[in-house]
């Protein structure tokens, strides 16, 4: 998948959680036809997409985050909103939760998928890239960074 301007990476945080402020990416680039067809199928509460794990972590529907997400706001104002419809994590849940994600793929029963999309895009299961996050960076162009 090619670089998408405006979408961020997983490793990226709002109010210290990781992945939140790439849903809000691709919940607004969806709404402005913007997020590239490849996508739609990492979108929203389908099993195994990363957007359903967040969605289930936060108690929020991908309905309601959506329609909140496109009424406007900041990062942080639409995971305020979040907090007080759905649930809000305390910090060792926010750990947790940041060290579950970002390790994604490395030693996990995901690692499979994880080298089917390395040999997929065509990048090399040297090792160097370790987990999904890892793997969304280097696949749209971003400098593979750990954690």
């Amino acid at each position: 998948m090619p670089h998408v301007p405006g979408l961020r990476s997983p490793y990226d945080k709002v109010g210290g959680i990781v992945y939140f402020g790439r849903m809000l990416d691709k919940i607004r680039l969806n709404a402005l036809g913007e997020l590239p067809a490849d996508y739609a199928s990492f979108v929203g509460e389908k099993p195994g997409v990363f957007d359903r794990r967040c969605l289930h972590f936060l108690g929020v529907r991908y309905d309601d985050l959506v329609k909140r997400t496109l009424e406007g706001g900041t990062d942080e104002e639409i995971l305020d909103w979040v907090f007080d419809h759905g649930g809000q994590p305390d910090d060792e849940e926010i750990e947790v939760w940041n060290g579950f994600m970002a390790k994604r793929g490395w030693r996990d029963e995901s690692h499979d998928r994880l080298v089917f999309r390395l040999n997929e895009a065509g990048l090399s299961p040297d090792g160097n890239i370790a987990t999904m996050f890892d793997f969304i960076d280097a696949d749209e162009g971003r400098p593979v960074r750990k954690g």
